[in-house]
């Protein structure tokens, strides 16, 4: 595909998922007026917040008070068309799965909770109160498009993607993966992961989201695990025509994570059950007398880690655990 193609595919997608996003949740007879943000707790305001994040909550927002995303990064960055759509990140039957144990917090984690993971990690920022107006807009939102994908009939509710990643029985390789990269997907989020703004200005978002750098997701999220980020890469990129093998979403998700990128602090502090903890966490610390490195556990070989925890988690009871934010 070419670069001049894929942008035209890219583009068109990503315009057309403001409309599809509303007639979702409004309704095809009940369309918003674009030019007014109604700040209400209200699921038309909760899909305008995940749509437009940056210009409402990021960094450069006009009411400093609302500065609670620590980036430009709009959650339809990664939520693609607002999580309308079946597949990987979509948002459509999110909602039933909590209330849940999170390995990660150690406690009970609901909706609320989950959203705010996002806005510490994915979005490199801070919680939003729980009582916020923001908060229980997104939730309802969400709650919306569970509704909505109850409604759908099994062929809407199917995933359109290509066959299930699933990862090389290798060590992951970023040098092949700047490769790829750069013959796939360098086109829409540049020469150097920085994405392209949607109007020049970062306020107004991106239009296809940076990969690493200052502006992107930081070191605590779940996009930051190489099997994470190559599961949504083999779904759905390049945006529009996703066609890459197991190997090249493998790799090109290890080149992305190899990049320099924002720090969470305190992340000792993930996973009180350390049994819990992914096998492919990129960072520790680990169980103890773990015999692998923290390179193995970023880049693998990942079955014989796998095989590893595994048994120990048969032998304790302990479930594997699968943060995604």
């Amino acid at each position: 595909m070419s670069p001049s193609k894929a942008r035209i595919t890219l583009i068109a997608a990503v315009t057309s998922a403001a409309t599809l996003g509303g007639a979702l949740v409004m309704g095809q007879s009940e369309q918003a007026d674009p030019n007014v943000i109604p700040r209400e707790a209200t699921a038309e305001y909760g899909r305008r917040l995940i749509r437009d994040t940056a210009a409402l909550l990021g960094p450069n927002a006009e009411d400093p008070s609302m500065r609670y995303s620590g980036s430009n990064l709009d959650c339809a960055s990664c939520h693609l068309q607002t999580g309308t759509t079946p597949g990987q990140l979509s948002l459509l039957p999110s909602t039933p799965r909590y209330p849940r144990h999170s390995g990660r917090d150690g406690q009970m984690q609901d909706m609320r909770s989950r959203i705010n993971g996002c806005m510490e990690r994915s979005m490199n920022g801070q919680a939003l109160p729980r009582d916020s107006v923001e908060l229980i807009a997104m939730e309802l939102y969400l709650e919306k498009l569970n509704d909505q994908y109850e409604a759908m009939g099994a062929t809407n509710q199917a995933e359109d993607e290509p066959p299930v990643f699933a990862w090389p029985n290798r060590r992951a390789n970023p040098d092949v993966g700047q490769v790829i990269y750069e013959q796939n997907c360098v086109v829409c989020h540049g020469e150097n992961g920085e994405g392209l703004l949607e109007t020049g200005d970062p306020k107004n978002g991106y239009l296809f989201p940076p990969l690493w750098g200052p502006d992107s997701y930081n070191d605590g999220a779940g996009m930051h695990r190489v099997l994470t980020a190559a599961r949504f890469i083999k779904a759905r990129m390049p945006l529009g025509q996703p066609d890459l093998t197991d190997d090249e979403a493998y790799d090109v998700a290890a080149y992305m994570n190899s990049q320099a990128r924002p720090h969470k602090d305190n992340l000792e502090a993930d996973y009180p059950d350390l049994l819990r903890k992914p096998f492919d966490s990129p960072y520790g610390p680990y169980v103890e007398g773990d015999p692998f490195s923290q390179d193995d556990h970023k880049y693998g070989p990942f079955q014989p880690i796998r095989d590893w925890y595994t048994e120990r988690r048969e032998a304790a009871q302990a479930p594997a655990e699968e943060e995604r934010g």
